[in-house]
């Protein structure tokens, strides 16, 4: 293992989540709302989580939305942030 890694272990909630200890999310710089993929290696059994992305960007339009409108939002902002 390199000495610039950084190992920690966490817990699986009932929810099947975890949460990214904080050391590293600060070394990481993640944020709320951060874009992760996360990749399974069969080969190796590893989970490999990597920042992909900012936050989602977020609009203040001073009226109420739709429910179509709340849809088409929601397809174009996951197609600008999933790539």
């Amino acid at each position: 293992m390199s000495p610039n890694n950084i190992t920690m272990k966490v817990k699986v909630t009932r929810n099947y989540q975890i949460t990214v200890p904080s050391k590293i999310r600060k070394k990481m710089e993640i944020e709320l709302g951060d874009i992760l993929d996360v990749t399974l290696d069969e080969e190796n059994e590893k989970i490999i989580i990597k920042k992909i992305g900012k936050r989602r960007k977020t609009l203040k339009l001073g009226r109420k939305l739709t429910p179509e409108e709340i849809e088409r939002l929601i397809e174009s902002g996951i197609k600008d942030n999933i790539k």
